[in-house]
């Protein structure tokens, strides 16, 4: 079982890169008996759709 430590770090590489199936079984467990690392997992979506969605609105309209 891995350590709450290392499920957080998986969850914030999994937005940038596509998790092995070890890694993905492993967080899975984890996440599973893991309320505080489920939430920062859902935390750490919204604030990428978030992040996203504020960028999107910021870009310069064509002229």
């Amino acid at each position: 079982m891995i350590k709450c430590k290392h499920a957080t770090q998986m969850l914030s590489e999994k937005l940038d890169r596509p998790l092995s199936t070890k890694e993905k079984m492993a967080l899975a467990m984890h996440t599973a008996i893991c309320g505080p690392c489920r939430q920062f997992g859902k935390q750490m979506e919204t604030i990428r759709e978030l992040s996203k969605s504020y960028a999107q609105a910021k870009e310069p309209e064509e002229k």
